[in-house]
C-alpha cells in the first residue's frame, strides 16, 4: 500500500467546507461543479440535500453557492454576484496560488503558456484569469508546434493535477524553444501530486500489478495509474471494491494498491478487502514516500458561523 495515499490537504479541505456551508445554509445547498472528483464523495453529499449543478443559472437568485476545490474564473464569480448568490469558496489554496500567479503576470503584461488539459475544470478556471493571454499546451509534442503571437514577455502556468514526468518532458520542450521563458518562484504541480505519484514509483518497482482506487474523471488517479504504467508494471484505475477481478486474487504475487486524492479511504479498505477475501496470512506492507502533515483550515469567519448555527 502507497503512502501518502487519498485525501490531499485540498480535498479534505473543500470536504469540510461544504460540512460547514450544511450547518450555516441548511439544505438545499447548491455546488457548483463536483466538490471533488468522486463519485462516491458526491453521492454522499447529495444525500444530506447538497444539489450539485454546472451551470449558476440553475441556482435560485439569492442562494448560497460553493465553489469546487477546483477554482473558477471571474466571470463565473460575476455572474454570482450578479445574481446576488452568496459563494461560500472551497477552491484549494494551491489552485488559489496559480490564479494569483496568472493575475500577477497579466499585470506585468506577460503572455503565457498553460499546460493542462483542455476542458478540465481547473485548466478552465486559470484560463479564465487570462483567457486573452494565456495558451493551453497539453503534450510535449503540442509544445513542439504551438505557435505564440508577438509578445515581449512569456511565463508558464501549470495545472496542479498532473504527471510530474510529463510536466518536465513538456517543459524541457518549451525551454529549448522559448529560452526567455519564465516559471513561477514554486511549482504549480501540488505536493500532494508530487508525493503520491513519488509513492507509486516506489512501490511499483516490487509489484506485479498495481490498482488505482479513484474515479476515472478524477486527473490526479489517471495519472498515478500512467506512472505505475510507465515502470512497466501492469495497472489499472478502479473506482471500487465492484471492479476487482478474479484473476487479480490468483495471478499476481504483489499487488500494489493507492488511490486518488479525493478517493475516501473506505472504498481503499474495501478494495483490499475483496482482494484477500477467503484466503489467510496475506501480509500487508505500507511504502511509505513521504509524509504529509499539511492541513488548509477554512476561515474563521466560516468557522464561527458553523458554531452560532449549532
Amino acid at each position: 500500500m502507497a503512502a501518502p495515499r487519498g485525501f490531499c490537504a485540498g480535498v479534505a479541505y473543500a470536504i469540510g467546507v461544504v460540512d460547514l456551508a450544511l450547518k450555516i445554509h441548511g439544505a438545499p445547498l447548491y455546488v457548483r461543479h463536483a466538490i471533488v472528483h468522486n463519485e462516491w464523495v458526491v453521492r454522499g453529499f447529495e444525500a444530506q440535500g447538497v444539489v450539485f449543478v454546472e451551470d449558476l443559472d440553475d441556482v435560485p437568485v439569492g442562494s448560497p453557492v460553493v465553489f469546487s476545490a477546483h477554482g473558477v474564473s471571474p466571470s463565473v464569480r460575476e455572474q454570482a454576484a450578479a445574481r446576488g448568490l452568496t459563494v461560500v469558496d472551497a477552491t484549494c489554496p494551491l489552485v488559489t496560488k496559480v490564479h494569483n500567479e496568472a493575475k500577477r503576470f497579466l499585470a506585468k503584461g506577460y503572455l503565457m503558456l498553460y499546460i493542462g488539459h483542455k476542458g478540465h475544470v481547473e485548466a478552465m478556471g486559470t484560463m479564465g484569469h487570462a483567457p486573452d493571454r494565456m495558451i493551453l499546451v497539453e503534450t510535449p509534442e503540442e509544445a513542439e508546434s504551438v505557435e505564440l503571437p508577438p509578445h515581449d514577455r512569456l511565463a508558464v502556468l501549470t495545472q496542479t493535477t498532473l504527471s510530474v514526468d510529463e510536466v518536465e518532458r513538456t517543459l524541457t520542450v518549451l525551454r529549448r524553444r522559448f529560452p526567455h521563458l519564465e516559471l513561477p518562484a514554486k511549482e504549480d504541480i501540488c505536493f500532494a501530486t508530487t508525493n503520491r505519484q513519488a509513492a507509486v514509483r516506489q512501490m511499483a518497482r516490487d509489484c506485479d500489478l498495481v490498482l488505482v482506487v479513484g474515479s476515472h474523471t478524477s486527473s490526479n488517479s489517471n495519472r498515478l495509474r500512467e506512472v505505475a504504467e510507465s515502470l512497466g508494471c501492469e495497472a489499472h484505475l478502479i473506482l471500487s471494491a465492484d471492479d476487482v477481478q478474479p484473476e487479480w486474487r490468483t495471478n499476481y504475487r504483489t499487488v500494489g494498491i493507492t488511490s486518488g486524492a479525493s478517493t475516501p479511504e473506505d472504498l481503499v479498505e474495501s478494495v483490499i478487502g475483496a482482494l484477500v477475501a477467503g484466503q489467510e496470512n496475506i501480509p500487508i506492507e505500507v511504502v511509505e514516500a513521504v509524509r504529509e502533515e499539511v492541513i488548509f483550515r477554512p476561515s474563521r469567519d466560516l468557522l464561527a458561523l458553523a458554531v452560532a448555527n449549532g
